[in-house]
């Protein structure tokens, strides 16, 4: 899907997903200190404006300028601030080691595109600064619900972490996440990479 697709997504009205943050986020970030942080397709801003209301520096980035729209009205509603910038996070170049924190949560790119997103979004991390990776794992195809149906686009911890080599990988796994619908609770496996740059 390109920006066009998504912002036909987000008219539709209202949060296409809740706006309280990934419980990933909280769980890895709710112990570390505030600082500047960058967050690869934000879409609706969820986790950036957890993120602010921590006190972290935040800058948001998307491709939907929609999606924008609603992020900067969540932050107006939580009283926090962020700065939000439309771009591809696939071509846009971030400043180098100029961030404390970057996480990507639910971006799910062909390898090529991701490969290249991800090591743009290293080179953005300072020394001792942490890179947090979530997203639908490839067994969540099989196994779990929800997520994009295409293997092409879904991705495991070996290949995250090995994409981020320069990076020492704290923690690498497949986390469960529970789906609740009117009439269902399912399992949703997701894969989790947190890692740091160490200089």
């Amino acid at each position: 899907m390109d920006a066009d697709d998504w912002n036909e997504r987000h008219r539709a009205g209202g949060l296409l997903w809740r706006e309280d943050p990934s419980r990933f986020v909280v769980q890895e970030l709710e112990h570390v200190g505030a600082g500047r942080a960058l967050d690869l397709a934000c879409g609706e801003g969820r986790n950036a404006v957890w993120l602010a209301g921590r006190g972290w520096r935040v800058t948001g980035v998307d491709f939907s300028s929609v999606a924008l729209e609603k992020a900067q009205l969540l932050a107006g509603d939580h009283g926090v601030e962020a700065e939000w910038i439309e771009a591809d996070v696939s071509t846009w170049v971030l400043e180098e080691a100029a961030y404390d924190l970057v996480i990507v949560c639910y971006l799910h790119l062909r390898a090529e595109q991701r490969r290249l997103a991800l090591a743009h979004a290293a080179a953005g991390i300072a020394p001792g600064g942490i890179f947090l990776v979530v997203g639908h794992d490839l067994s969540n195809l099989a196994y779990g619900t929800g997520g994009p149906q295409d293997p092409t686009v879904l991705y495991t911890t070996d290949d995250i972490a090995g994409e981020l080599a320069p990076l020492e990988i704290e923690r690498a796994c497949i986390v469960e996440r529970l789906v609740e619908t009117l009439d269902t609770r399912r399992i949703a496996f997701d894969m989790l990479v947190r890692a740091r740059r160490l200089a």
